[in-house]
């Protein structure tokens, strides 16, 4: 139960910083995405369930607050939750390879799916711009924000993980 609180607490202080803070220091109007950080660390870290109920959670929260839909961003983190969680045999906290390939797939993942739902259905077509001016700034300030906050992530799991032993 205390790790369920915890994990909801950490969701919510991410999207309240992607969307508050990090906002107003955009670079290029591009901001990091801190839900697909959480989203993919915790399936990585804790397995397919979890990763699909915090991107279930991180979806839900961009839904009601953002969204045109609901359950278009819940769809879309709950599948990436899913496919990081696929990959936690693999994961070993000192490894912070692994974590970032994810991350970085992950956002592409995302914002392919976006593109693919709000901009090419509508008959935007200009997938090259788009690659260059959203996609590849939006990875890169990620995985630059990814590489601060890792190790936060990693040391509140293993603190839970110690707090559930006991």
């Amino acid at each position: 139960m205390k790790r369920i609180i915890i994990e909801v607490l950490i969701i919510i202080a991410a999207f309240i910083l992607q969307s508050t803070v990090f906002g107003a220091i955009s670079l290029g109007g591009i901001v990091p995405n801190l839900l697909i950080i959480v989203t993919s660390s915790v399936g990585i870290m804790r397995g397919k369930k979890e990763g699909m109920f915090s991107g279930f959670l991180c979806g839900i929260l961009l839904d009601i607050f953002f969204g045109n839909v609901l359950g278009f961003y819940a769809l879309i983190y709950t599948f990436i939750g899913y496919l990081n969680g696929i990959f936690q045999s693999l994961f070993y906290p000192e490894d912070v390879k692994l974590p970032m390939i994810l991350i970085s797939a992950s956002e592409v993942v995302y914002c392919f799916i976006c593109y693919i739902f709000l901009f090419l259905l509508r008959r935007r077509l200009h997938p090259g711009y788009y690659i260059i001016h959203i996609i590849l700034p939006e990875i890169v300030y990620t995985i630059v924000v990814t590489i601060v906050l890792y190790r936060g992530i990693i040391f509140v799991n293993e603190k839970l993980e110690e707090a559930a032993k006991e």
